[in-house]
């Protein structure tokens, strides 16, 4: 598929989006579209699949009847494969574009046969042919969010079955061409909705999506050196975009990890995996608030990354001076900032070969107290932070702070320094929101990769040094950024101003002169 083709089929979806707009709010148009979205992709995947086992058969999965024996036996023997392969079942009465023909088969644009209760019982089946099974928690209550009663989509069953019918024809239209192994088309896609929700959603947008440059940022970041990882994790997955993001940039990720407290962006998630066709048994997402209750305790991954909620509050329990994520500090993070707390989490977490990079606001790297003593255990007990890097102000959704990239490893190449990189001052503004360009994100990458010192850009300091400034990472007290002005010459403008002074004079004798021959008074 060409960048031209991939961009229609993103206008497409857009488009199909559009049909729901002015009816709801941007939170809860998203949850349908995306949702349907994810019904297709299921059917046409599960179509394929189906088709490819009976074509010793000679038939197709529509072709068979569901009302005779022989139909049953196809039927049966077509699930146990399906669900042992791809996790789920559909008969073929089930699938996307059978119930959007059948919703969709009259003339009249203002009426439509009533599919919602055998859509409703559809997407409850497909959670129902995971039971028992594998892949059973990561279809659980998948479609939970789609509520197809609401008054949101009309006032009456008949004005909420019209507008989905007619949402249900326009994505049967569009071509997902599943059949592109060697692009990602759908994924890419779905990625580009959740982009355009997101950026839609203001402040709320935050809690589900990673502006993408950031995402492919931390991404490189967190692969440095890597060609494969064996696990990938994310405390604060939002809608699984980042850990996604960071297996573009390796040849193999072997397992995804991730938690989100959100019910609604956990579903996301998972759906988002399942269209990146990253198979069940390779991702472990979990719903639960992270720093509360762990879902993935005794486990340690390769790659750790995260752009966790700025300054959240946390219980900060005097419990957890004995958890094991804390403990060793001798301090928990305040209970009104939990950007510390996170960072303890994913340390904790982190694999004695691997990288972590998380998103933080500034105040981290200079905030006194619980704070002050953490940042010294960091840095002087275990010697984890291999670099801080200070972003431009005014990048993600809904908060216009400047923030700051903190990157740890436990066995780091250069133990005896910090690089400080500042790039706050790279960036393209595009109306109120600034964005990273990629040549943005390549010098930050090279600069980490190869420790490089520019001038008022990035440096290494020394441990020593960060001691002697008490542990305050504040980009600016390392990396000197300072413009001197350019020296003004007072003897050259005063010669300047007196040739001005004598040209005014000249300037003024001939404009007396031309009044004295006219014959008028002369101003000067």
């Amino acid at each position: 598929m060409s960048d031209y083709q991939m961009n229609v089929l993103k206008t497409q979806l857009w488009n199909v989006a559009n049909t729901l707009r002015g009816k709801m709010s941007a939170d809860d148009y998203r949850d349908y579209i995306l949702g349907f979205i994810f019904y297709k992709y299921l059917s046409e995947k599960l179509e394929n699949y189906a088709n490819t086992i009976l074509q010793p058969d000679g038939i197709t999965y529509l072709e068979i009847d569901e009302n005779t024996e022989t139909g049953q036996e196809y039927l049966e023997a077509v699930r146990v494969e399906a669900v042992e392969t791809l996790g789920y079942f559909l008969k073929p009465s089930e699938l996307f574009s059978q119930v959007s023909k059948r919703g969709n088969d009259r003339d009249d644009e203002t009426s439509s046969s009533f599919i919602l209760e055998d859509l409703d019982r559809i997407l409850n089946n497909i959670q129902l042919s995971t039971m028992g099974t594998d892949s059973e928690e990561d279809f659980d209550n998948l479609f939970e969010d789609i509520d197809l009663s609401s008054s949101k989509l009309g006032k009456t069953a008949e004005q909420r079955n019209v507008l989905i019918a007619r949402v249900l024809h326009h994505l049967n239209e569009i071509d997902f061409q599943l059949e592109q192994s060697e692009r990602d088309v759908l994924g890419d896609a779905y990625e580009y909705l959740i982009g355009e929700f997101a950026a839609g959603a203001g402040k709320k947008a935050g809690e589900f999506y990673t502006p993408q440059p950031v995402s492919k940022l931390l991404a490189k970041l967190v692969t440095t050196g890597k060609t494969k990882l064996k696990s990938v994790y994310d405390p604060t997955c939002g809608s699984g975009s980042l850990l996604l993001r960071v297996a573009k940039e390796v040849q193999e990720v072997g397992h995804f990890y991730g938690q989100e407290m959100n019910r609604t962006t956990y579903n996301l998630a998972r759906m988002n995996m399942i269209l990146h066709d990253v198979h069940y048994s390779r991702f472990d997402i979990k719903n639960d608030d992270t720093l509360e209750h762990p879902q993935h305790e005794g486990m340690q991954f390769e790659a750790v990354v995260a752009n966790p909620p700025f300054s959240a509050q946390w219980s900060a329990n005097p419990l957890f001076t004995t958890d094991e994520r804390f403990g060793s500090y001798g301090k928990l993070a305040p209970s009104s900032k939990a950007d510390f707390a996170f960072v303890q989490h994913m340390v904790h977490h982190l694999a004695d070969n691997g990288t972590m990079a998380v998103v933080l606001p500034h105040g981290v790297l200079f905030r006194g107290g619980a704070e002050l003593l953490i940042r010294r255990y960091l840095v002087e007990n275990r010697n984890y932070l291999d670099a801080v890097i200070g972003l431009p102000a005014n990048i993600f959704y809904g908060t216009s702070i400047p923030t700051c990239i903190l990157i740890f490893k436990k066995c780091r190449e250069t133990p005896e320094d910090v690089l400080f990189i500042d790039a706050s001052h790279d960036f393209e503004k595009v109306k109120t929101q600034n964005y990273l360009r990629d040549e943005d994100l390549h010098k930050i990458v090279t600069t980490y990769r190869e420790r490089t010192e520019l001038p008022k850009y990035s440096v290494r300091v020394p441990l020593a040094t960060i001691v002697e400034n008490e542990y305050n990472l504040n980009i600016p007290r390392y990396v000197d950024t300072f413009e001197s002005e350019e020296t003004i010459d007072l003897n050259a403008i005063a010669e300047e101003l007196q040739t001005l002074e004598q040209q005014l004079t000249e300037t003024n004798t001939k404009i007396a002169g031309y009044c004295q021959e006219l014959g008028i008074v002369s101003p000067f």
